[in-house]
């Protein structure tokens, strides 16, 4: 009797033994899409245009914020363990620029080394309070009423 249970106190520290070395496993995720170097030899820079480039490459997740003179392709990898926050071990740009008339006038391929962190979506709510702090604006309003209204008189 004692042996079994020593064997089942033993299967049970393995068992546990494994799941934690199986918790500790690195997760690899990628999101986005870069097309192929195949595909961008089928773009001819000064010839082709949007539609072209739309029709070999597909449209990007991402295009010019200011005017839709760019096209971005983005791609990122990124390494995450269980308890941690995922971190990009690679990111993949290729930027197609435009001419005013709509043809392919560069072809650039960017790595995460080579810049820096650009926003590419911002949702900031702009507040147009700016300068007035929180304490100007709560007793700006005192003595700033008409005892009339308060009272419900019109006139």
């Amino acid at each position: 009797m004692k042996l079994a249970h020593k064997n089942l106190l033993r299967t049970g520290f393995l068992i546990a033994g494994l799941l934690v070395l199986a918790g500790c496993a690195r997760l690899d995720s990628s999101h986005g899409y870069v097309p192929e170097a195949e595909l961008l030899q089928e773009i001819e820079v000064g010839r082709d245009t949007k539609d072209t480039v739309a029709r070999i490459l597909g449209r990007p997740g991402t295009e010019g914020i200011v005017d839709d003179a760019g096209w971005y392709y983005v791609k990122s990898d990124y390494e995450r363990f269980l308890w941690r926050a995922p971190k990009e071990v690679n990111r993949e740009v290729l930027a197609i620029s435009f001419s005013e008339a709509g043809q392919v006038q560069n072809i650039e391929r960017f790595g995460l080394e080579d810049g820096q962190v650009v926003a590419l979506t911002r949702r900031v709510t702009d507040s147009n309070t700016r300068g007035i702090g929180f304490l100007r604006q709560l007793f700006s309003n005192i003595g700033n009423f008409d005892a009339g209204a308060l009272l419900g008189n019109d006139s």
